[in-house]
């Protein structure tokens, strides 16, 4: 049966509905199913001015078997078996025969009760009762009050529709009552109407200027997007998060098109995009990736016959513009070498000094990387964006606009003739800022790109700054994603431990961490971060786990082990391996203090073994070493006949103590050897389960 709830607000900030609708979703199943009210398919969906959750329902609970116990056993029957005085008041308080007793166990001991057959609650009365719960787990970053109560929401409550089956189901929320009326557009169309189900409601709001499905609303806008746009050989600039954002803001979406002076086209794409994005939430359009004098802009209305929002957009983005063209001329008026000093007074951390300490200790973290990468050609370029990368902060572009940040000093030291490298490099050094961003597109950029990131998660990790699930105001975990990710992507073959030393040592005099600690908390963060994106791309836990074993130190082999495992673990021979390895690892507790002699192998079986281990182990490190780890799984696997051999005829913990301890010591190797490949004890098998 059809439940159907509305929550008609004033107008909700766009990050307040998409949280809201997430936890009504949440909460209403996490209820409903404590309930025992059968959730056949539930989803929550409306705009920026009414919450609504939609589900299929069962009428009510299901009838159950309740057992119901009174007094002990002991206190209850006699000897003889008959009923005392406190078993018949019982029965009589509970309006039951005295025949329908019974002796019940449980966990306390024996009582004596009956059983009967509870009548499940019809679905109304669970809805009703379960809603105040629902409404008050909602939380949003900032609530409001209003009128006389003190009941807090983030913005006012106007009205509150319950529908179950057709019916309205009674409920109460800031002194409303719950009904099946409500209104229409609040501007266009603010008639008030009686609703009876969910295809109703949708049909009747349409038919008053809103648009309550979400992806509707996001295809009208795509669809006036190209219907504008016809005939231009143009499309939209790219912005997901931004139509995100108006898609929440609007209940009736009218895309409009405006223009502004091709004399504005001096300025770069990503300022004029900036531009119009910030403030009056425009989108440029572009023809390739050249800024044509037009933009987009959505509105909430069913039409705009005189051009009035068109015309008001286009005189306020003329004057932003302008500004911005401002901003630009004047900041080139001083070269980013002559801004470096005054780095200095700019505060990057209280305990970390100043961007001016920052940039000097990016020098020499990304001169480290370069001879490490065998970037000799691009050091002298690299030293040169380091040392310039943030002095685009002093500029008045990044203090009007601040997410230009880099992308400015990119353009500025192109303007002023810096080299492609330097000019790429400090334009794409803050890339990625999330995890679907891509990596920079030029080395220089992303080695920048990692000094960056790696000087200050270990700066602020070093001075005992923590993070916790809801504070990280330094943005760790995406800075520590971001350089995972670039390792990555980038293929850097860069050991992340010394990483870490160098970027400790450059900042040694300023840590109040110990070393040890500090290096080890680190490396527990990075190998979270990199569990993360491995999950995210669809691995499997345990493959990760396993992946993962042997350590995070070339953050490109863990991956690699990772894509070996997963591409292998459908094979034949993969569990029966899996589960050979974990037998030699149960034996084999600790390394055994003794060498491996071949003159103590006796048994045909062991020498065999001793003899294919000798031979695999050769090949399988010849892969290992071009990070082939799927060919030298394929070759270990080739223990699997001799090893099984080995275990059918020979006794490992033979009674001679050095034929025992020269067995534990092949056994060993074998496990020193595929630990290089993963730790497969992490590795779950289906038939250790069954």
């Amino acid at each position: 049966m059809e439940f159907l709830l509305e929550i008609m607000t004033e107008e909700l900030p766009s990050s307040h509905v998409r949280s809201a609708l997430a936890q009504l979703q949440d909460s209403f199943r996490q209820e409903l199913q404590a309930a025992r009210i059968g959730v056949n398919g539930l989803r929550t969906l409306g705009t920026c001015r009414r919450l609504v959750v939609v589900a299929d329902l069962e009428a009510g609970q299901p009838d159950e078997e309740e057992v119901v116990t009174g007094p002990p056993r002991q206190v209850a029957v006699q000897p003889d078996g008959s009923y005392t005085q406190a078993a018949l008041g019982f029965a009589r308080s509970q309006g039951v025969p005295v025949d329908k007793l019974e002796v019940i166990k449980t966990a306390r001991g024996e009582y004596l009760g009956f059983k009967r057959l509870k009548k499940g609650r019809p679905a109304e009365e669970v809805i009703a009762e379960i809603f105040p719960a629902v409404i008050n787990s909602l939380s949003f970053p900032k609530n409001m009050r209003w009128g006389e109560r003190n009941f807090r929401f983030s913005r006012p409550i106007k009205n509150l529709l319950c529908l179950f089956d057709g019916r309205v189901v009674p409920l109460e929320l800031a002194g409303l009552r719950s009904s099946h009326r409500t209104r229409g557009h609040f501007v266009h169309s603010p008639v008030e109407f009686e609703v009876s189900n969910f295809e109703d409601y949708k049909k009747k709001l349409g038919e008053n200027r809103v648009v309550v499905e979400p992806d509707e609303r996001q295809q009208s806008i795509r669809r006036q997007f190209e219907e504008k746009l016809a005939g231009l050989k143009a499309e939209v600039y790219p912005d997901q998060a931004l139509l995100e954002r108006l898609l929440w803001n609007v209940e009736c979406p009218l895309v409009i098109m405006g223009s502004f002076p091709e004399s504005y086209l001096e300025l770069p794409l990503e300022v004029l995009s900036t531009a119009m994005r910030e403030g009056q939430k425009l989108f440029s359009v572009v023809s390739g990736r050249k800024q044509l004098p037009l933009f987009l802009g959505i509105a909430d209305a069913p039409a705009d016959p005189r051009n009035h929002i068109a015309s008001g957009n286009e005189r306020v983005l003329k004057a932003r513009l302008e500004d911005a063209r401002f901003f630009w001329k004047n900041d080139l008026k001083v070269s980013l070498a002559d801004r470096v000093p005054q780095l200095k007074n700019v505060i990057f951390q209280e305990k970390l000094g100043t961007y001016g300490d920052k940039v000097g200790r990016l020098q020499k973290l990304v001169a480290y990387l370069a001879d490490r990468l065998e970037m000799k050609k691009e050091k002298k370029d690299l030293v040169e964006a380091a040392r310039l990368c943030k002095a685009d902060l002093l500029t008045d572009m990044v203090r009007e606009f601040p997410e230009l940040q880099g992308k400015m000093g990119g353009l500025y030291s192109r303007q002023q003739g810096w080299s492609e490298t330097v000019s790429r490099a400090i334009y794409e050094h803050y890339l990625p800022e999330g995890l679907e961003d891509p990596v920079p597109s030029t080395a220089a950029g992303a080695v920048l790109s990692l000094a960056d990131k790696l000087d200050t998660v270990v700066g602020v990790f070093g001075v005992g700054i923590s993070i916790s699930g809801s504070s990280d105001p330094f943005g760790l975990r995406r800075q520590a994603l971001a350089i995972c990710k670039i390792l990555l992507e980038k293929k850097f073959q860069v050991s992340l431990h010394r990483l870490l030393e160098k970027a400790m040592s450059l900042l040694s005099e300023r840590l109040t961490v110990p070393r040890e600690q500090l290096k080890a908390s680190l490396l527990e963060f990075f190998e979270g971060r990199l569990r993360f994106i491995f999950e995210k791309q669809g691995y499997r836990y345990d493959l990760v786990n396993a992946a993962l074993g042997p350590g995070i130190e070339f953050p490109v082999r863990a991956e690699a082990r990772l894509k070996a495992l997963n591409e292998l673990k459908g094979s034949p021979n993969f569990e029966q391996f899996i589960l050979m390895v974990k037998r030699v690892k149960n034996i084999v507790k600790e390394p055994p203090r003794t060498r491996l002699n071949s003159a103590l192998l006796r048994e045909k079986e062991e020498k065999e073994l001793y003899s294919a281990l000798k031979i695999i182990k050769k090949n399988a490190e010849e892969m290992l070493a071009r990070n082939d780890f799927a060919s030298a799984q394929k070759m270990v696997f080739r223990l699997q006949s001799p090893l099984n051999n080995f275990f059918e005829a020979v006794l490992v913990m033979a009674e001679d103590k050095k034929v025992r301890n020269n067995r534990l010591a092949l056994l060993s190797q074998i496990l020193e050897l595929t630990g290089e490949l993963a730790d497969y004890s992490q590795v779950v098998v289906e038939s250790e389960n069954r």
